[in-house]
């Protein structure tokens, strides 16, 4: 039986790219980059060649890319190095972020002083309300570019060209984004951004902090002089060839893409508009990333749900993203004042087809219609 995957917003498979890439290099005589011996030498080549397609692709310079393990590193080391960078400038650490933000800003967030903005039923936060909580002391404010669980995308030029006007830093977290939407860092004018590379392909495990040129901020990760001094650890060499392969072969057929992923989230919400006891939650599609769409039911808890799909070959989400052991209730949903107990995200990617989007809509009423019939 071929499984329908819809998970692509969790991880998205190895894209063949990548894949490529990691079993070229395994046969490579690489060393540690940062000696220079032939071995060493040859992966510092393999990595810069990384970092520079890595840099094109993303619309930046290849001094502002920092490789990481992913985007809650970087999400971790923005936080941590704006908040040491205030306070090395006798600013101070305030952060600022929306109620809907990933678990990895919000609990960093929390880890100093920090003002929580809230959003509307959508999940959008105001422009000017998150602007209007930064103080005097505030080193740092957090915007998404379109959220994780909902969709729902963010009004991040508006953020930025305020927190510019007021000088303080501003992070934006991209993991959703980049693969799905058009996005080049130059013209972002963000100071950080944070990228993940599974979420479009590339393997778990790589990632990068860009960090605009003429930004200073101290190292989360201290032990050596890697990234320039910006993320001690020997590189990953491996990783970052195949986050490269899997994130050009992305940029290279995102138009067609992201018009085919919004076609497959649409049959999704038209579905739902057609059923009762379903709501499509977050920004109608015109405000939403492409690739994503959250479906709230009644009637049913959304374990059995989940079991029911995977058992006929369906692999969906719910509940709080980054707690899915659990399936604990969803902070995203619960801000924005709708069922957060009861979800389903659907998310679509590279390998994604019509067939897996026939597997949802054929399965999901019947395995939402028996467990009503049992009270579950």
């Amino acid at each position: 039986m071929r499984r329908a995957y819809l998970d692509h917003a969790s991880t998205s498979p190895i894209r063949p790219g990548a894949a490529d890439a990691i079993r070229a290099a395994l046969d490579e005589p690489f060393g540690d980059p940062g000696r220079i011996h032939s071995e060493g030498m040859a992966a510092r080549g393999a990595l810069e060649q990384a970092r520079e397609v890595v840099a094109d692709e993303l619309g930046a310079r290849s001094r502002e890319v920092v490789l990481t393990s992913g985007a809650t590193e970087s999400i971790a080391a923005a936080t941590f190095g704006a908040r040491a960078r205030g306070e090395d400038q006798g600013v101070g650490a305030h952060v600022v972020l929306c109620a809907v933000e990933h678990s990895a800003v919000r609990e960093w967030a929390a880890r100093g002083p920090a003002t929580v903005v809230g959003v509307d039923a959508t999940g959008r936060v105001d422009p000017e309300e998150l602007l209007g909580a930064v103080r005097d002391d505030t080193a740092l404010v957090h915007v998404q570019w379109g959220n994780h669980e909902v969709a729902t995308l963010q009004p991040v030029a508006e953020v930025v060209a305020g927190c510019r006007e007021r000088g303080v830093l501003v992070h934006v977290d991209a993991a959703q984004a980049i693969g799905q939407v058009p996005f080049a860092f130059s013209e972002v004018g963000a100071d950080l951004v944070s990228v993940s590379g599974h979420k479009f392909g590339a393997p778990i495990g790589t990632g990068a902090l860009l960090v605009r040129r003429g930004v200073r901020i101290p190292p989360l990760l201290v032990g050596g002089d890697q990234e320039r001094a910006r993320r001690a650890g020997t590189e990953d060499v491996i990783g970052a060839l195949a986050f490269a392969a899997a994130l050009r072969e992305a940029g290279g057929s995102l138009p067609g893409d992201a018009a085919q992923r919004r076609r497959l989230t649409g049959r999704v919400r038209d579905w739902a508009a057609s059923e009762p006891g379903i709501e499509v939650v977050g920004a109608p599609a015109e405000g939403a990333l492409p690739h994503l769409v959250c479906l709230t039911f009644d009637g049913v808890e959304p374990q059995p749900v989940l079991l029911g799909l995977d058992r006929v070959g369906v692999a969906v989400h719910s509940g709080s993203s980054c707690s899915s052991e659990s399936l604990e209730p969803s902070p995203v949903l619960a801000a924005m004042g709708v069922d957060a107990h009861r979800s389903l995200r659907i998310s679509v990617g590279w390998s994604s087809t019509d067939d897996d989007v026939d597997a949802l809509l054929g399965a999901l009423p019947e395995v939402l219609s028996g467990l009503r019939s049992l009270g579950a």
